[in-house]
């Protein structure tokens, strides 16, 4: 029987520390899937659709969404400790500012048109969660997808231009429509969802009840 594809569409932010020890998840299960190809297009999902252009102090930051760092503390321990299972060293001490992705975001779309996307998301959970980086700053952008194997001029023209504005609206809005409230979220075929970091095991589920099933067309489209 041949196996046709799994479209798999994640949608996530780079600034959510569940997003990368999800990342890390679903690339161990794709190492032991041993069915149908796997095509992955990451999609944008703002946990922070208001915040300031240029971002803000983390300080400030932690203080209006969790009350204060001793209560950012206790859920960065739980989220410190899933990532440390998954090779995954959390740096949330280095972090100085809460960047806007929605520039990040549209880098990382870019990205996929040059076929770099994956590399490219890995690089922006690296530089804020490892490094304390500024995403939301565009030398940092530039700089990151350099180091992914892209021109640094195309990308700074790319970036201070409005190319990939629509297309990342249209796609998180696509998120919106299917009901997204909290990422990672996993879509595969269209069809099946999973919302969280699940463990490999669940994905590896997943993979295998939407081969059998019916194919759709791709949930961000």
């Amino acid at each position: 029987m041949n196996e046709r594809a799994l479209n798999i569409d994640i949608y996530s932010d780079v600034i959510c520390p569940w997003c990368y020890v999800g990342r890390r998840r679903f690339e161990r299960a794709l190492q032991v899937w041993d069915g149908a190809p796997v095509n992955v297009c990451w999609r944008p999902f703002q946990l922070n659709p208001t915040m300031p252009r240029n971002g803000m102090d983390r300080r400030e930051y932690l203080d209006m969404k969790f009350g204060g760092p001793t209560a950012a503390r206790t859920i960065y321990d739980q989220v410190s400790a899933a990532g440390a299972a998954e090779g995954i060293q959390f740096a949330f001490e280095r972090m100085t500012r809460t960047p806007n992705t929605f520039t990040a975001h549209r880098l990382v779309w870019w990205a996929g048109q040059q076929g770099k996307q994956g590399e490219m998301v890995e690089m922006l959970f690296r530089r804020y969660f490892l490094e304390g980086g500024d995403i939301g700053d565009l030398d940092s952008l530039s700089q990151a997808a350099v180091e992914v194997g892209l021109d640094r001029a195309i990308t700074e023209t790319f970036l201070a231009g409005e190319e990939g504005v629509q297309e990342v609206r249209r796609e998180e809005a696509a998120g919106h429509r299917l009901g997204i409230r909290g990422v990672p979220y996993f879509v595969i075929n269209g069809t099946s969802a999973l919302s969280g970091a699940q463990p490999p095991e669940q994905l590896l589920a997943a993979f295998r009840e939407s081969a059998a099933g019916p194919a759709v067309g791709k949930a961000g489209g």
